[in-house]
């Protein structure tokens, strides 16, 4: 049986936890700023979960994460 390729994209964007949940960075916070709220960007600042439906997705593009 071959070894499954990694998706590269995937890969730089998602982290897996210890507990084997899936970090994402938030939407929203690259350019626009200016107009958003203090409080807004504030929470952006904070990594996001992937929610549990995607998460069986984005384990087949890492497999190996």
């Amino acid at each position: 049986m071959p070894k499954i390729k990694t998706s590269r994209g995937a890969a730089k964007r998602f982290k897996v936890t210890a507990k084997g949940k899936i970090k994402r960075r938030k939407a929203g916070k690259s350019h626009l700023l200016s107009s958003k709220g203090r409080k807004r960007k504030r929470r952006l600042r904070h990594a996001g979960l992937v929610s549990s439906r995607s998460t069986k997705n984005i384990r087949r593009l890492i497999p190996y994460l």
